[in-house]
């Protein structure tokens, strides 16, 4: 079945993000669950990983509104990763309601950086925007017809 996700990679923090917004959008991880690096069978010709590496997330999934599927990972430097956050990359939210899209809105920007308080816009949405506390932006656009 096709879907839509975004993914996410953290700099050695994927779990903490990924368990607030568990609890922004409640729901469950879909199984197995946590994935961790150690959990990856060792590839030949590979050294060992450290275990502060193993504990690091590898994959996670989160269904949150409107079935939308957030994925994340750690992307460590010993590891040969870089993660750089730029301006380009927004989820977009389109809850059923103003007063869930306030909710999110209220939970997603504490600790972080509102861009635009929800209004009602011209086109009859209910919009706003914002960085959450890990630096990723999100919209909100509640059409109440």
């Amino acid at each position: 079945m096709a879907r839509v996700s975004t993914y996410l990679n953290f700099s050695n923090h994927t779990e903490e993000v990924f368990l607030f917004y568990k609890s922004i959008f409640g729901g469950t991880f879909t199984l197995p669950g946590i994935q961790r690096m150690g959990d990856v069978p060792q590839q030949e010709g590979t050294p060992p990983m450290s275990d502060d590496i193993k504990k690091l997330v590898m994959h996670v999934e989160l269904p949150i509104t409107g079935g939308h599927i957030l994925m994340g990972t750690d992307a460590p430097e010993q590891m040969g990763f870089q993660v750089n956050f730029g301006n380009n990359i927004y989820i977009n939210l389109e809850p059923d309601t103003r007063e869930e899209t306030r909710r999110l809105f209220d939970g997603l920007s504490a600790g972080g950086k509102v861009g635009m308080e929800l209004q009602d816009m011209f086109w009859g949405g209910y919009f706003g925007s914002c960085t959450d506390k890990y630096g990723v932006q999100w919209m909100f656009n509640c059409i109440t017809k």
